[in-house]
């Protein structure tokens, strides 16, 4: 294919560096929340039509009598949101906090997908320590589509 968007990029480049933004602005996203907070629960970012990246939350249930939430609930209501307004977006991306068992840590997980069907995934291992958090690099991981299906 060789039309191009503004003569420079050709469209499968240019969605190529959308999936890539949005699921750069998830990883930055997850990390900037640890940092400030110790923790984040799942959530969302889409890149809209204007090309405006937005992040996307949902309101965790209670807590269970052990303090934790169910972030399996979380993602699920992410993802309907997602695919309920999917024909507003162009990318999206979710993140969440992952066990990693081959690194002996804790890890953020983004997966992101573009509406014309690319897809892009990363794992990020970190580490808590008294001076705050150490990210390893992100590591290339693997997803299926989940927004656009039908």
């Amino acid at each position: 294919m060789n039309s191009q968007i503004n003569g420079l990029e050709s469209i499968e480049a240019h969605e190529l560096r959308e999936v890539r933004e949005t699921l750069g602005a998830a990883l930055a996203t997850a990390q900037e929340h640890l940092e400030q907070n110790g923790g984040f629960l799942p959530f969302a970012v889409t890149l809209a039509e204007d090309h405006e990246l937005r992040i996307v939350f949902v309101t965790p249930e209670e807590p269970d009598d052990e303090g934790n939430v169910d972030t399996e609930s979380m993602l699920a209501d992410i993802l309907e949101l997602l695919r309920q307004g999917r024909d507003d977006y162009r990318a999206v991306a979710i993140a969440s906090d992952v066990i990693l068992p081959e690194h002996g840590s804790d890890g953020i997980h983004a997966a992101a997908e573009h509406r014309s069907g690319g897809l892009l995934a990363a794992v990020v291992p970190y580490v808590q320590t008294a001076e705050g958090f150490t990210f390893d690099n992100a590591e290339a991981d693997t997803n299926e589509p989940l927004v656009w299906v039908d």
